[in-house]
């Protein structure tokens, strides 16, 4: 009976410790791809928010901004409070009309105008919603 138990107890002990030993041995992923993709990660949000700003600044921007009644100050202070899909929808946004503005054309279209609006409005929507 003492010998059952003994086994027992030797067998338990080796089940509940085994999964923890196999755990430690093998990863899936090396810590220094995980520390590159983190990186990876970072480095595209700020590529991201700095898109955001960029366009925030551009004069032609403000002057949009300022006729539809939006504060440019408010926008600015939600970039940093971006996220995920936010984040980078509000940045394509934000190239896009970059992109238009560059274009060397001192005129807006109403598509640019719109963007530019459209932007403005999300960016102050995830400040009131925050």
């Amino acid at each position: 009976m003492q010998m059952r138990r003994s086994v027992l107890c030797a067998t338990l002990a080796a089940l509940l410790c085994a999964p923890a030993a196999w755990a430690q041995q093998s990863h899936v992923i090396s810590q220094r791809a995980l520390d590159q993709a983190v990186q990876q990660r970072v480095t595209q949000e700020q590529a991201d928010r700095e898109a955001i700003r960029n366009v925030l600044q551009n004069p032609t921007v403000r002057n949009v901004a300022e006729r539809a009644g939006l504060p440019i100050a408010k926008a600015e202070a939600a970039v940093s409070t971006l996220q995920g899909d936010e984040l980078r929808q509000a940045a394509n946004q934000a190239r896009q009309v970059d992109a238009q503005l560059a274009g060397g054309s001192e005129t807006i279209t109403f598509s640019t105008t719109t963007i530019i609006i459209i932007l403005l409005v999300v960016l102050l929507l995830i400040v009131a919603l925050r």
